[in-house]
């Protein structure tokens, strides 16, 4: 069983960049996900990159201010957060795609990380 760290959380100013890093136990062979959740609120989708890295998604309140990578050999999946918002303030986790899931729902995903709090100051 894969076990998945985050790190790199932290308090910044709205307009700030953060960027959090996944380092995973042992090699991914999956589709990689940052998902986020805010007090009182759902789980929500955040980004996933393919195992090869070349495709990548992303939740539309995050398009064109975030951008996932990933690096095979040293099992790390970051997540750089450009232009954070109030809104992006959240527990940030790191998960991975179950191999019989093709969707991007948190129910899509395991190996939960323990997450990192981003929060973003107005």
């Amino acid at each position: 069983q894969v076990q998945l760290v985050e790190s790199g959380g932290g308090l910044v100013q709205a307009g700030g960049s953060l960027r959090l890093s996944c380092a995973a136990s042992g090699r991914t062979f999956s589709t990689m996900g940052w998902f986020r959740q805010a007090p009182g609120k759902e789980r929500e989708f955040v980004a996933a990159i393919s195992w090869s890295g070349i495709s990548t998604y992303y939740g539309d309140s995050v398009k064109g201010r975030f951008t996932i990578s990933r690096d095979n050999a040293k099992n790390t999946v970051t997540l750089q957060m450009n232009s954070l918002k109030p809104e992006d303030t959240a527990v940030y986790y790191c998960a991975r795609r179950l191999e019989t899931s093709n969707s991007y729902r948190p129910s899509d995903f395991g190996s939960w990380g323990q997450g990192t709090q981003v929060t973003v100051s107005s």
